[in-house]
């Protein structure tokens, strides 16, 4: 091998390397737009079946008015879910309203100092600034950033909705379109592509909800054993925050702790409220090591065909480019990568070993 092969060699191998890393870049800062365009392609997964049912079954021509029910249906059910909310926001109003500020700061510095002189600390070498902590909140800060969410999130939603709508509405035809363009072995490879996309989804998201319903059912037999109001709403809130892998059950944890104390706000805290929220959140950590141990290996192992260690480090990666949507939607977005990278470059060992249980 000459010197000029290798030139041309290392050449070619730096200009991949600067390619992939313009790529990578690209799509940080185009992040947002990526993150649209995977939800709206998930959702279109998730409404073509519905799609097929109204064109076939209910006899809808028009493909644009099939497509326009579909996303009716699906605003139809989130507000339905958010509607489900509100009396439990209603109550927790309620009980917040009777909260007395000055009692609860008692309780929080009697029960660390209680815990520090356990630990055989004494309390008044720790001062904590409980006031500070309960009375951290900057209000106009707060209105902007929750202006600025509410803003952020109305565009977010409306341009999901409008490309769900598109690719309902010509996802065959941008299909059939992109498959003219390609030669008849790449054709079927795009066909075999989709199929397994569709079959890999499928029992992804059904899988999903079955996880969804196992912890919904074990939060609320917790719930419900302590007594603790709208068990049902707030069993079904911490169940959808899993959602969102790794962060979700964490978030779960802390509103579930909050929500169970509010409950008990009329009750004395150390001998009711304090205990009772203890034994709730053993229920939640015994529901999420079912979770763990079961539901999860069984979901990613039968329908993503994913091992923990690749689950974790997608997760973590979509979560830092793209943030909490992004952790949302890796799991769905690398299946379809990697049924994609199997059938067009099946001969890659990188590939191969990626790929070697699909």
């Amino acid at each position: 091998m000459d010197a000029k092969t290798i030139a041309c060699g290392i050449l070619r191998a730096v200009a991949t390397i600067v390619l992939v890393v313009l790529g990578l870049y690209a799509l940080y800062l185009l992040r947002a737009i990526v993150v649209y365009l995977v939800v709206s392609t998930v959702l279109t997964l998730m409404g073509m079946p519905l799609l097929t049912f109204l064109r076939r079954r209910c006899k809808i021509r028009s493909q644009a008015l099939a497509a326009l029910i579909v996303l009716v249906i699906f605003i139809v059910l989130t507000l339905g879910v958010i509607a489900l909310f509100v009396p439990l926001l209603i109550t927790q109003g309620q009980n917040l309203s009777v909260l007395d500020v000055n009692q609860l700061k008692e309780n929080v510095e009697g029960l660390i100092n209680y815990t520090l002189t356990s630990m055989g600390i004494r309390g008044n070498k720790f001062s904590i600034g409980v006031e500070r902590l309960l009375d951290f909140i900057d209000i106009p800060s707060f209105l902007n950033s929750f202006i600025s969410f509410i803003s952020g999130f109305g565009v977010g939603l409306f341009s999901v909705l409008f490309i769900t709508f598109f690719f309902l509405k010509d996802g065959k035809k941008m299909l059939i379109a992109l498959l003219s363009l390609l030669s008849d072995k790449r054709k079927r490879t795009v066909k075999a592509s989709i199929f397994k996309i569709n079959n890999l989804l499928s029992r992804y998201f059904i899988g999903l909800l079955l996880q969804l319903f196992i912890l919904f059912v074990i939060y609320t037999v917790v719930l419900l054993i302590f007594g603790v109001e709208n068990a049902f709403m707030i069993a079904l809130l911490c169940a959808l925050l899993n959602i969102i892998p790794y962060v979700g059950p964490i978030i779960g944890f802390v509103l579930m702790a909050l929500l169970t104390m509010s409950s008990n706000l009329h009750n004395d805290f150390m001998s009711v409220s304090l205990p009772t929220t203890i034994y709730v959140l053993i229920g939640f950590l015994v529901g999420q090591f079912i979770d763990n141990v079961f539901s999860q290996p069984l979901i990613f192992s039968n329908s993503v065909k994913s091992t923990a260690l690749e689950i974790f480090l997608i997760t973590l990666i979509s979560g830092t480019l793209f943030g909490i949507v992004g952790m949302v939607v890796a799991i769905p977005a690398y299946t379809v990568l990697k049924v994609v990278l199997k059938e067009f470059y099946p001969n890659n060992k990188l590939v191969a070993l990626l790929t070697k249980n699909i």
